[in-house]
């Protein structure tokens, strides 16, 4: 009998995402096929605490009773990473070639094989954690640092995007520190360039969190105060269909490494005027529509563009991303953002999308973990030294 895999589920975490982070991995822990896999529950809290088997699982239903304490991400007392910094204890040492045994002190001393970090937003999707199994030495779902950190960055990710030449909207970015010091000249600068109405986001977050549509100026200041509160950098874009009409929000999953697939394309009808984190997550009224009303050739563009800003960010398993269309007249489509992890729920948007393509959602949690293992052998032939 073959040998079963040992696969640690992390969840929850410190970023404004931590209630999607449990729905999506209370999903997937009801659906992983247990015969292939033995799954190990890994919870953060939002303090920032590493919690193992009860503990987890009370995590997962709402039930922790952590006391809360202003602890910094890397704080010897928050995480097993700072531990070893601080303190060299061998939490994060790998006893032989290939073979991890990071996070130890979450599941017995076991190495696990495999983690997948159902983590959404700020230290789960952009890099953070990526950057610790790198160290450790162990395969993981989804994208490396490099894309992970790009995918977060709207930004940096709009840059890439625009270099691979990828048509995006209009758009401005401003600093924090700039937005405090000087607001009359920022949002002089942010009309000069664009025509209302505006989105206004923080940078650096996902799930929609911190983004106000802004229809005058009047709008634009407050906006702009409330994406300060999530990150330094501020993105603000042109809305596509102008003050008369919405943009039509399409979705398309990719899976894969480097060979990476696209699924049918879907749209979202938002039950509010904009898809945000309400609409997606509290509030009952929004379509999903898969799939989406388009002619063969919109598909077929849609796809392409898809797979194309998957590679330009260099990502890896898993991205669901997002299109803006107009509405009418042309019907330019224009490349929104790529999320390296998207809501995993069975009824989330990359599931329902793959489902629709043909693969189940069991299939699919499994496809993840081959590729993230794939990816890990494939890493595996990159010499570090001259020796």
């Amino acid at each position: 009998m073959q040998k079963k895999l040992r696969v640690g589920i992390l969840f929850g975490g410190r970023s404004g995402e931590h209630e999607v982070s449990l729905l999506s991995a209370a999903s997937v822990l009801k659906s992983i096929d247990r015969e292939k896999f033995d799954v190990v529950p890994i919870g953060i809290t939002k303090e920032g605490r590493w919690l193992a088997a009860a503990d987890a699982h009370d995590l997962l239903e709402g039930n922790s009773n952590e006391v809360k304490q202003r602890l910094r991400a890397g704080d010897p007392e928050t995480t097993p990473g700072a531990k070893l910094l601080h303190e060299g204890i061998p939490t994060l040492m790998a006893p032989e070639p290939g073979r991890a045994t990071a996070l130890e002190h979450a599941h017995g001393g076991k190495p696990l094989d495999v983690v997948f970090p159902v983590l959404h937003g700020t230290f789960g999707e952009d890099g953070t954690i990526q950057g610790l199994f790198e160290l450790a030495g162990i395969a993981y779902v989804g994208s490396g640092v490099l894309g992970s950190a790009c995918g977060m960055d709207k930004d940096v990710m709009k840059r890439l995007f625009k270099q691979a030449g990828l048509p995006i909207v209009k758009h401005v970015t401003v600093l924090r520190a700039e937005w405090e010091s000087a607001p009359r000249k920022c949002i002089t600068k942010i009309e000069a360039a664009l025509k209302y109405p505006l989105f206004v986001k923080p940078a650096n977050l996902g799930s929609s969190v911190g983004i106000s549509k802004a229809h005058d100026r009047k709008e634009l200041g407050p906006a702009l105060t409330v994406a300060a509160r999530y990150d330094r950098k501020l993105v603000i874009e042109e809305g596509v269909g102008g003050k008369k009409s919405r943009a039509r929000e399409l979705e398309v999953a990719v899976l894969g490494n480097d060979s990476p697939q696209a699924s049918v394309v879907g749209e979202i009808i938002p039950g509010k005027e904009f898809y945000d984190y309400e609409a997606k997550y509290l509030s009952e009224g929004s379509v999903p529509v898969i799939p989406a009303k388009l002619t063969r050739a919109q598909s077929k563009q849609v796809r392409e563009m898809a797979v194309a800003a998957f590679r330009a960010c260099d990502l890896s398993g898993l991205a669901r991303v997002d299109f803006l269309m107009e509405p009418s007249g042309k019907q330019r489509i224009f490349l929104n953002e790529v999320n390296t992890m998207p809501g995993f729920t069975r009824i989330s948007m990359y599931p329902k999308l793959w489902d629709a393509t043909g693969v189940t959602y069991r299939s699919l949690i499994t496809n993840l973990i081959e590729l993230a293992l794939e990816r890990f052998e494939e890493k595996s032939r990159t010499t570090y030294s001259r020796d």
